[in-house]
């Protein structure tokens, strides 16, 4: 068992929150009971999740898209009220990391990512795209063999966008709705770029830049990072740890 205010300062320092401009809170969102036994972790506080963790019997609930998003309607109404009742009524705290989970170099989205794709890191990428690493394959692979890596990983097709035939070695990525970085990944020279979501532009960039670009799921990029800390704090605070993945097609 632990305080709710230890698990917090430890978190807020491992992920250091305070080096990010992020567009929603991170740490603590909705306050529930003082003493933590269980922590329940998931992708996205949607009902469904909540719900599970309440079935679980979890004082916390561990996400990486929580609430009170920058620019959103601030009003507690329709399902932001339903959500946020159902924790209150069952006592249950919300603590949501969105960036600071994204960067963490060993429990970040785009670590986990990088291990579980068998890539090794060499870099950041520099200026608006520090959350976009970059590194190799070991040894490189067709966009065929690379694709059915990713298939197997987020058990998903990925969307994959053509850009040459040659066999790819050097990557960058990027999890979750980090499209917009593919210019920068071009700009580094690599062969192909990983990210969660696509636009109508990406396809034309790969085209004539001659980049590889893989949408593999905003949701499913982003399943590890929530995970990996969640295994973190109950190992080093000695909690019950249950990782709950509501699937998600997007």
């Amino acid at each position: 068992m632990v305080k709710l205010q230890e698990l917090l300062g430890y978190t807020n320092g491992l992920l250091n929150i305070d080096r990010f401009k992020d567009y929603c809170p991170n740490g603590l969102q909705v306050e529930g009971r003082e003493d933590v036994i269980k922590i329940v972790s998931g992708v996205t506080a949607s009902q469904q999740l909540i719900e599970a963790a309440i079935d679980e019997q979890a004082d916390v609930l561990l996400v990486h898209h929580g609430y009170f998003w920058r620019g959103e309607d601030q009003s507690i109404t329709g399902i932001k009220r339903k959500r946020i009742q159902a924790l209150l009524a069952d006592n249950v705290s919300l603590i949501a990391y969105h960036l600071p989970l994204d960067a963490h170099a060993d429990l970040g989205n785009n670590a986990c990512l990088a291990k579980m794709l068998e890539l090794e890191f060499t870099n950041t990428l520099q200026g608006d795209a520090e959350l976009v690493m970059q590194g190799h394959l070991s040894t490189p692979l067709t966009a065929t063999e690379f694709a059915g890596r990713m298939a197997q990983v987020f058990k998903r097709e990925p969307l994959h966008i053509a850009g040459h035939q040659r066999k790819i070695k050097n990557v960058a990525w990027c999890s979750g709705g980090a499209q917009s970085y593919f210019e920068h990944a071009i700009a580094a020279g690599v062969d192909a770029y990983i990210t969660g979501e696509v636009s109508e532009q990406n396809y034309h960039l790969a085209k004539e830049y001659g980049v590889d670009f893989f949408a593999a799921g905003h949701h499913a990029t982003e399943r590890y990072g929530v995970r990996a800390l969640g295994e973190h704090l109950s190992s080093h605070f000695g909690l019950s740890h249950k990782f709950i993945d509501s699937d998600n097609p997007v």
